[in-house]
């Protein structure tokens, strides 16, 4: 894999509706239904910001559907670091002892497992060498549309990039692997006379107090963050950025969440102070176990909160959870709300890509109150 970063320059014809998708991650379905929930046509243009592969259920299928879709619509798929790690593992060996021994283990799901199973490969998974020349020959083709995936498309006024990039400046020259893995992009300072769009760093990362996974728009410094978490969130979303035009600076986004919508009959305040505990920052303390909710303490903030045991992990002797939250959800009645999880004690649910907890009542969609 080249290091240097692969910089495109499209020429976006005007009146062209712009859609950026990042981080699909493997959820063909959720890509389907987010393009035809956006009305995806092939008079708009498609760029899909990176990390279409591993970590979901069907890496393969949905390169295929990409592979297919380039021909009938226009479509810019775009190299994140999980596109190429698949191909790195295509190209060399040098990240076998010190990557791939030990991911590939923990991901049975890996694009490269749904490729040997595919080619009949029935020897040692951890044979990576025999692994290796099995996949190069069965999937050629897979190997050099990966190889061709571009880093960075630059238009007049827009950036794509999959993690961020330092500067608009010389970006032929840039790290490529630095441009696709680049965590905490907007923690970084930057500011840019383009627009900047980028995925790989969920948004709700960014948020202390409120989960929401809609994109973000720093306008100041112009930096659209995307990720909504698709696959690596249990509320995640895959959200699609829409541009009426490559000049325009209105920009609206629509997302797919899979999850049932309901309609709240019961308006709620929102809470205050609320707390969002989120990947890399999610230890816990046991205080008091529970049949469905457990109390802990959270180690960064100390703050104490019921936590749903389902959304407990063990590692070791390490206790954390999935992101978890207590903030109360500001509703109205009539607000279309999205289930995440039912208890006994509300609704966990979502509203335009923020999650919170409701203890209203519910109507579904024929009316029925929950």
């Amino acid at each position: 894999m080249s290091q240097n970063a692969i910089v495109i320059h499209p020429e976006f014809a005007p009146g062209r509706r712009i859609l950026a998708v990042s981080d699909i991650h493997g959820n063909l379905p959720f890509l389907q239904h987010l393009l035809e929930k956006v009305s995806f046509s092939p008079e708009d243009i498609l760029v899909l910001v990176g990390d279409m592969l591993e970590k979901g259920p069907d890496s393969l299928g949905l390169l295929r559907y990409i592979v297919q879709l380039c021909k009938t619509h226009t479509v810019y798929p775009l190299c994140g670091n999980c596109d190429g790690l698949v191909l790195n593992f295509f190209e060399t060996d040098s990240l076998d002892e010190s990557f791939f021994a030990r991911y590939l283990p923990q991901h049975p799901e890996s694009c490269i497992f749904q490729m040997a199973r595919e080619a009949g490969y029935e020897g040692d998974p951890t044979d990576l060498p025999r692994l290796r020349e099995t996949l190069r020959a069965a999937f050629p083709q897979v190997r050099a549309w990966l190889s061709k995936l571009p880093t960075i498309l630059e238009t007049e006024h827009l950036v794509f990039v999959h993690g961020g990039v330092p500067s608009l400046e010389h970006m032929e020259q840039f790290n490529r692997w630095r441009c696709m893995k680049n965590d905490d992009f907007r923690g970084q300072g930057h500011s840019f006379e383009k627009y900047v769009i980028v995925g790989h760093w969920p948004v709700t990362l960014y948020h202390e107090h409120i989960p929401s996974a809609a994109p973000i728009f720093d306008w100041d410094r112009k930096i659209i963050s995307i990720d909504g978490g698709c696959v690596l969130k249990i509320d995640g979303q895959l959200n699609a950025l829409i541009l009426p035009t490559e000049d325009s600076k209105d920009f609206t986004w629509q997302a797919w969440d899979g999850l049932p919508v309901y309609t709240a009959l019961d308006a709620q305040e929102p809470s205050q102070d609320s707390i969002n505990i989120r990947w890399g920052r999610s230890d816990l303390e046991l205080l008091e176990a529970g049949e469905e909710f457990s109390r802990c303490r959270h180690l960064e903030t100390g703050r104490e909160l019921d936590i749903l045991n389902s959304y407990l992990r063990h590692t070791g002797d390490r206790l954390w959870c999935e992101d978890s939250t207590d903030y109360h959800l500001p509703v109205t009645p009539g607000d279309s709300l999205s289930l995440v999880a039912r208890t006994s004690r509300g609704y966990l649910m979502k509203k335009n890509g923020v999650t919170g907890w409701y203890f209203g009542r519910l109507a579904d969609k024929l009316g029925k109150t929950q």
